[in-house]
């Protein structure tokens, strides 16, 4: 009976001591979000919020520009966490990239996701993917949160299955002008929700009015657009000093919104060209102004 017992306990501390390993191990591992984007829901608040309408015909959206600086609206929110990837989700007729969406999808850390447009410019699709990449993420523990960017209410099932393998779901909204433009039920099982307003989306969406600058000459090169961001960062680093710097450095390879769309415009009136849409000259910028600032650190 004594030799039973003294067994039974036996196992029972090598139950514990297997537990504490593998909780030790949970601790250790970081914590990981992901940012889901309908650009559907985007374009037409965001249209509706800053240029007054939701036909993206008469509206640009610096789509870079927002996606960096919803990456570091998830940073501030999920501290401890790391970033997996921005998914993006848009409609396309045969599934097929337009110029924008492939801009978009070069990107780092962006995956670009496609379902069907129909004959009235309606997705189709669109939900089932999203649905599948949160169920999946979540049911392989790739993902802690999502953050989610959308209203449709045919979005309840995809919150629904990733909370079933225990992820953690943050719905995001856009302001509405007037009444509400995210579906009650998806605002009742999400596990947050948050609203950004027009002063967040205001620098990254401009009514279409003709060509910000007429350049003299034509499409800069890459290292001249290198050369400007260095020119920005060297009078960044003069007017806000060294203690802005260290702040700054952490993020690297992001820039917080605000300083990526400063470094933006004034990027774009030394150079007399609109960088909106050019995804290669864009990165050519920050890499000239990180170069610089790494360099005087």
């Amino acid at each position: 009976m004594n030799d039973d017992l003294a067994d039974l306990s036996s196992r029972i501390d090598r139950t514990n001591e297997l537990l504490q390993r593998m909780l030790a191990e949970v601790a250790k591992t970081p914590s990981t979000h992901a940012i889901f984007v309908d650009a559907g829901y985007l374009y037409a608040a965001a249209g509706r919020l800053v240029a007054g309408t939701e036909d993206r015909r008469a509206f640009d959206l610096d789509a870079e520009g927002l996606i960096d600086a919803l990456i570091d609206r998830a940073r501030t929110i999920f501290a401890d966490s790391r970033l997996l990837r921005v998914y993006w989700y848009d409609g396309a007729r045969r599934r097929i990239h337009t110029a924008e969406q492939q801009t978009i999808a070069e990107l780092p850390d962006v995956k670009v996701r496609l379902g069907n447009l129909n004959a009235n410019n309606q997705q189709k699709g669109v939900d089932s993917l999203i649905r599948s990449d949160l169920e999946s993420l979540a049911r392989h523990r790739a993902i802690s949160d999502a953050a989610l960017l959308g209203g449709d209410e045919d979005l309840v099932s995809a919150v629904e299955a990733a909370q079933g393998y225990g992820a953690r779901v943050h719905l995001w909204g856009i302001e509405a002008p007037e009444g509400r433009n995210q579906a009650e039920p998806l605002l009742w099982e999400v596990d947050s929700q948050r609203t950004f307003d027009l002063d967040f989306f205001k620098p990254y969406v401009s009514r279409r009015t003709g060509p910000m600058y007429e350049p003299a000459t034509g499409r800069p090169a890459r290292e001249d657009v290198r050369f400007v961001g260095a020119q920005i960062a060297a009078k960044w680093l003069s007017e806000r000093g060294r203690d802005s710097l260290v702040e700054l450095l952490p993020g690297h390879p992001y820039l917080p919104g605000s300083v990526d769309q400063d470094l933006l415009v004034e990027a774009e009136g030394l150079l007399q060209y609109s960088l909106r849409g050019q995804a290669d000259l864009r990165r050519a910028l920050r890499d000239g102004f990180w170069t610089h600032l790494q360099g005087q650190y």
